[in-house]
């Protein structure tokens, strides 16, 4: 994770996470970065611009005299929720912004990082929090740039890929290793963020749960397993389903996870990735991504089984090392488990739903200010996913970390690990 460090660290590590923002749009034109294909997504061009807005208006702008905004509309034109600062456009406006042209976006970039260049050294105190915190922010906007150009490519009828080269793994076809069941003893434990390195408010404050024994699969839930939960009548079964989650599956005529879609024979599956159309047939033994709370738990249920709550799936992970198949690797796409007879892919290749609702710690303390808005007003109404996924920067992930989404939420690599009590 990106945390407070000597001033050349973070002066580093700023470098190189800017960096990183501006790598993943190499394969995107202008005109891809301009599509907007949903409500939830953005277009990639804004996502450079808003992460630039941070620093510029939490950083540049209140701790550096003299400091002189690159222009006057952006500090409302790229605000996405912070009504402390400003109003701001709808979100579902943001394709519509042809101007500011993606080459004065890049200026502006340019130009706040000359400005945090100069500055960084200086940077101490709540000046060097919030830069870290804009570090932080940025790579969540990395792997939503990934999650928002994968569906604005699959709403495209070309279908086109982000990345050509092949997924760079020799067994990728092999048959799935059976999941084992782990034991989690139960008990009192601790959750949350013990620092000292970073972590955002919402994994705050550290706090004493009690845990019931449990068990928790070895690996998440296969997308040949989840064929089966098809194949068996799953989305057809409203015994299965949650009430809100089987009128939102029967509305959006659901038969699958998203971005897969009948081969055009009529028989069997395809799979939209970052790399293409891919057979299902040769991702069988890959986890399940693209799928909702509402099919994770419907699927669970099917299963006999249910979802970790966000403690146990903790409690599990905090022994364990930040390590998978995660955005470092390159893959762009879940692989396939390496050995099912311990816990495995807890970090990266899908985020795990889990059966928590997004509700603040004992204690909890907002950020003071606008910043406060940051994940404080959206404990209502989304439930917790954990370990990231393979979008996600390595170096961003914890085991505290927590990730929220709403419950009906498919367009992030989201999968499911099963849990039984």
């Amino acid at each position: 994770m990106v945390s407070v460090g000597t001033p050349s660290i973070i002066a580093e590590t700023y470098c190189r996470v800017r960096r990183q923002s501006l790598e993943l749009c190499e394969p995107l034109t202008p005109e891809d970065m301009m599509v907007q294909s949903c409500a939830d997504a953005s277009p990639a061009k804004w996502h450079l611009a808003h992460t630039t807005w941070f620093f510029e208006t939490f950083v540049l702008r209140e701790f550096a005299r003299g400091y002189k905004p690159f222009h006057p509309d952006f500090v409302w034109l790229f605000n996405s929720y912070y009504n402390g600062v400003s109003a701001q456009p709808e979100k579902k406006l943001r394709s519509s912004f042809s101007r500011p042209t993606a080459d004065e976006i890049l200026s502006y970039r340019e130009y706040v990082d000359s400005a945090m260049d100069d500055r960084l050294p200086a940077a101490a105190g709540e000046a060097e929090e919030r830069v870290v915190l804009g570090l932080n922010h940025e790579q969540q906007h990395q792997e939503l740039l990934l999650t928002d150009i994968k569906h604005a490519f699959w709403s495209n009828p070309l279908h086109p890929a982000y990345s050509h080269g092949p997924i760079d793994m020799p067994d990728l076809k092999r048959a799935p290793l059976p999941a084992t069941w782990i034991d989690l003893p139960g008990g009192l434990t601790e959750i949350g963020s013990a620092g000292p390195t970073f972590c955002f408010d919402n994994e705050t404050p550290r706090h004493r749960v009690f845990l019931e024994p449990c068990r928790l699969a070895s690996r998440p839930v296969t997308c040949g397993e989840y064929l089966q939960f098809i194949q068996d009548g799953g989305y057809s079964r409203p015994e299965l389903w949650l009430s809100e989650g089987w009128l939102v599956a029967q509305n959006g005529r659901w038969e699958a996870p998203l971005y897969w879609q009948r081969n055009p024979d009529g028989g069997g599956w395809q799979v939209f990735t970052l790399r293409g159309l891919i057979s299902l047939a040769d991702l069988l033994a890959t986890p399940v991504c693209h799928i909702s709370y509402f099919e994770a738990d419907a699927y669970a249920r099917w299963a006999g089984a249910c979802l970790p709550t966000e403690a146990e799936w903790e409690a599990a992970a905090a022994p364990l090392s930040v390590a998978g198949n995660l955005l470092d690797n390159n893959s762009l796409h879940p692989l396939p488990a390496q050995d099912a007879s311990q816990l495995q892919q807890v970090f990266g290749d899908v985020w795990e739903w889990t059966s928590s609702a997004y509700l603040p710690y004992p204690g909890f303390q907002p950020l003071p200010g606008a910043l406060g808005e940051y994940n404080g007003k959206f404990m209502c109404n989304q439930m917790v996913l954990r370990g990231g996924s393979v979008a996600t920067p390595a170096s961003h992930l914890r085991a505290s970390y927590r990730n929220f989404f709403q419950p009906a939420t498919r367009w992030q690599f989201s999968g499911v690990r099963l849990a039984t009590h």
